[in-house]
Parts: C-alpha cells; structure tokens; sequence
C-alpha cells in the first residue's frame, strides 16, 4: 500500500462550541445537513453536548483537506481556505459508527480530476478526549 497524504487536526472543543453560538457566525453552513443531523442525534444518544461531536467532524475536515494538499505535491491547490466548500466533504458515521469521509459536488469531481491512475482510498480516524477533538487521515492506493 503507498501512502499519498497524511493530515491531522486537533480541535479545542470549548472554544469551537464558542464559535457555533456566536451571533452572526456561519460555521453551522459550513456541515451538510446529514452531519449536523447526525450530531444531534449522537449528543441525543450519549447525552453530550453537539459541538462534541461537530468539532470532531470539523477536525476530520481538516484533516482531509491537509491529506489532500500533501498528496498533490507540486500541484497547485485547487481551492484556498477562504473558497473550499466544506459541506461538500461529509464527516458521516456508516451504521456501526465507523467513520467516512464522503465527497460531493465539485469537491469530487476536483478529487478525481487530480489523479490519473486511480482514486486514493480515504481512510479517516476521528476521536475527542476531555477538551479536544482529534482526527486524521491517509489518502492511499
């Protein structure tokens, strides 16, 4: 197996929880409908708060979008910081809880328009502990 990239992020939960209740922030756009659909429902289950489980979400973005940028090499970037559309990477958990990564819209297309061979397989590890939510992510053959 070749590893193409590697990303990780950490998030502080508290401070993230912050910024989903400040007025006027828009971080709340920034998750599909499925994945704020599925926090509430695991802070329902577990009995937690939801920027638990969004900043976790948040953190495998990030973590996605570093994995990417490293396995362009010298590629250019195809979307700044300010211009990546978020909600088209999806932080969805399957029917057993396992974590995936699910791109839509111009992020795929983009995705698979990088590569020539074939599309790297997106392995995604998600995890918080008291203050911080941890994730990262191998994009591999």
């Amino acid at each position: 197996m070749s590893i193409y990239g590697l990303g990780h992020d950490v998030v502080d939960i508290a401070a993230f929880a912050e910024q989903l209740t400040e007025p006027g922030t828009c971080m709340r756009a920034l998750f599909s409908v499925r994945e704020l659909r599925q926090a509430a429902e695991r802070a329902r289950v577990k009995n937690d708060g939801e920027a638990v489980h969004l900043a976790v979400k948040w953190a495998g973005k990030e973590a996605f979008l570093k994995a990417w940028c490293e396995a362009l090499g010298e590629k250019p970037y195809p979307f700044t910081l300010d211009d990546f559309p978020w909600r088209e990477v999806e932080i969805l958990d399957d029917s057993r809880g396992v974590p995936h990564v699910m791109l839509a819209g111009e992020v795929a297309q983009v995705f698979q328009t990088n590569y020539t061979g074939s599309i790297p397989v997106v392995h995604i590890s998600l995890s918080h502990d008291g203050p911080i939510a941890s994730a990262v992510v191998v994009l591999s053959d």
